[in-house]
């Protein structure tokens, strides 16, 4: 069990710097992130010394260039304006594939050559074949690995959270988060229904969703989105947009989860009352809602604020983490967020910390708030989650003054 002695702080101006300075370099990373995906490891793997027979050469060369071309190609003809699914799972799995050869075939290189001439194992040419080996065995490990990750039922993470301002009454509240679940090309319905089980198994008094349901309209998904309406709670069942739904008829969503039977936060609140003490559960519509350009479409935290007594405990659901920095100048007590994947597939992580302000876990902003930030119940795009698990995840609130 983990409380809130484990909440990490998070630094102020200087990581706002910081991030402002790497994200313009992320600008250009579309342009050349394919290329060194793919020719590195190429490099790596064949050019540096291992002296390969002609053949192996060539057609080891041949097939990181084959990859070089197909994924971009593939990519676009499957997220694009054609959507079409068997494209996405081809230039989806080649994503997650290149990334993590290139991420191991830079640390092998660095690292493993190195200790084998400190040493003194073998030749040059046996050593550079020694990190190719390694590089191939670490890889297809770490992608058999990832891929059964990615594809089971999360586990389910327990956490007390004490919130100050909580009442007694409300101690010991259950909130079940799911978020992320990215239901997408790869039929995942039987997989969904089994999470929806899950969740059911954890007796919520409150279940949420925070976004990101599904890559493609509701229309298209709904098959695998239905199980949602199996969920259980005592209390209620809570959504909110994510950024994914902005990219597919994001009203749509809504609707389809009002119809499922669960409460669309769209800037607004409603408020929970148990032991005669009252929490009030808010929502916002994704950071990029507004430039969607979808009428009435943007996250506007007042307005999910408005009318409830300020004296009161406020949980919010806003799907990225990084609106936290707008919660805090509110003062709201516990923030729910996903997003991030927690990386998804590592290193990742680094990169998703220039854009948010955490990638994973409970943290403190500014003197009252708390944000949580899942690591996701599904995956987007690479079916392949490497030390960064999925998660269902049971938030008990506490209260700094319990019942006796």
């Amino acid at each position: 069990m983990t409380d809130t002695s484990d909440i990490r702080p998070v630094e102020g101006a200087a990581r706002a710097t910081r991030r402002s300075r790497l994200l313009r370099l992320v600008r250009y990373l579309p342009l050349v992130a394919p290329v060194l995906l793919w020719a590195v490891p190429c490099w790596v793997l064949l050019h540096t010394g291992q002296h390969w027979p002609p053949p192996v050469t060539l057609v080891g060369t041949a097939l990181f260039a084959l990859g070089l071309i197909s994924m971009p190609l593939a990519m676009v003809r499957g997220h694009g304006r054609r959507q079409q699914d068997g494209a996405a799972i081809v230039g989806d799995t080649l994503l997650g594939v290149s990334w993590v050869l290139f991420t191991w075939s830079l640390l092998l290189a660095v690292l493993l050559r190195p200790a084998l001439a400190g040493a003194d194992v073998g030749e040059g040419q046996d050593r550079a074949r020694t990190v190719t080996w390694a590089v191939l065995g670490v890889t297809a490990v770490l992608l058999g690995w990832g891929h059964a990750e990615a594809r089971r039922v999360p586990r389910v993470r327990r956490l007390d959270v004490r919130l100050p301002r909580l009442g007694a009454g409300l101690d010991g509240l259950r909130v079940v988060l799911i978020t992320d679940t990215h239901y997408g090309p790869i039929d995942r319905a039987r997989w969904s229904a089994r999470v929806c089980e899950t969740v059911n198994t954890l007796d919520a008094d409150l279940v949420c969703h925070t976004g990101d349901i599904a890559d493609g309209t509701a229309e298209r998904r709904r098959a695998q989105a239905a199980p949602l309406g199996t969920v259980r709670a005592t209390r209620a069942r809570v959504y909110v947009t994510g950024n994914h739904e902005y990219y597919s008829e994001a009203q749509g969503w809504v609707d389809l989860m009002d119809e499922l039977g669960w409460k669309p936060l769209r800037n607004r609140h409603l408020l929970l009352e148990q032991g005669g003490d009252t929490l009030v559960v808010a929502g916002v519509d994704d950071v990029t809602a507004e430039s969607s350009g979808l009428a009435g479409h943007r996250a506007h935290l007042a307005g999910a604020l408005d009318g409830a007594d300020p004296d009161l405990p406020v949980l919010l659901l806003a799907h990225q983490p990084k609106f936290v920095d707008r919660a805090a100048a509110a003062g709201i007590d516990l923030q729910l967020s996903g997003h991030t994947h927690g990386g998804q597939i590592w290193p990742f992580h680094h990169l998703v910390g220039i854009d948010q302000p955490v990638v994973a876990g409970l943290s403190r902003h500014g003197a009252r708030t708390l944000l949580y930030t899942s690591r996701g119940t599904g995956f987007w795009g690479p079916p392949f989650r490497v030390f960064a698990p999925s998660e269902i995840t049971l938030l008990v609130l506490r209260s700094p003054h319990p019942p006796a």
